[in-house]
């Protein structure tokens, strides 16, 4: 009888240990909050995103992942996201504006596109960059915008790490411009002297410079 009751006590204790503890890491690990308002400020929620994206949500693997900035560069360079996650970051209060009617409010951090530009020593003759998204999507900025808004592309929103319907693992936070340049899922970077490179939406005519509450269908 005292090694059956043993044997029961001993069950329950490994029973525990298998059951409880790998919840109690999970939580600590996953859980994440997500801020509402910041100064003062009310903020909108990643829940607020529509998603419209041309072939659905991706997931991306940090493991695998690599940033690449080629092109019109002295030093073409393929960041891995531990290495993207290592460098300075920078904070954003900025309105997105879609052309489908909706906008949100949030509160972006990540990585200064002037930062990593001066990594990979753009040549003279870049005039345009030109961004391209895991899933085939492609928009593009005038290198001037860029430099001169001192645009980011966002890791985290709201606090939060940028959840996959929002562009995980970074998103370009194309400030003042219309959704359609706010590409997701961004895998490559190219400078370029090709001011007349149309992206997904602009090859279907939506306006190219797609500046927010202009019409987008304006002039390209």
């Amino acid at each position: 009888m005292r090694i059956h009751r043993w044997v029961q006590y001993t069950f329950w204790i490994l029973l525990a240990a298998i059951v409880v503890a790998p919840a109690a890491v999970s939580a600590s690990e996953t859980e994440q909050v997500e801020i509402t308002e910041y100064q003062g400020e009310k903020l909108g929620s990643v829940g607020n995103f529509r998603e419209n994206s041309i072939r659905g949500v991706q997931v991306v693997d940090p493991g695998s992942y690599r940033l690449v900035i080629d092109g019109l560069v002295g030093a073409p360079a393929a960041f891995t996201y531990p290495e993207l996650q290592s460098m300075p970051h920078t904070a954003k209060l900025v309105t997105i504006h879609c052309v489908e009617g909706w906008s949100v409010r949030a509160f972006w951090e990540g990585i200064s596109l002037v930062d990593l530009f001066a990594s990979v020593a753009p040549l003279a003759a870049a005039n345009t960059v030109i961004f391209h998204a895991v899933d085939g999507y492609t928009t593009s900025l005038p290198l001037e915008d860029v430099i001169g808004r001192n645009l980011i592309i966002a890791d985290r929103i709201n606090g939060l790490v940028l959840p996959a319907k929002n562009g995980f693992p970074f998103q370009l936070v194309a400030e003042d411009k219309w959704g359609y340049k706010w590409i997701k899922w961004v895998v490559r970077i190219e400078l370029s002297s090709d001011v007349s490179y149309r992206g997904y939406w602009e090859s279907r005519g939506f306006s190219d410079s797609a500046e927010a509450g202009s019409s987008m269908f304006g002039p390209r």
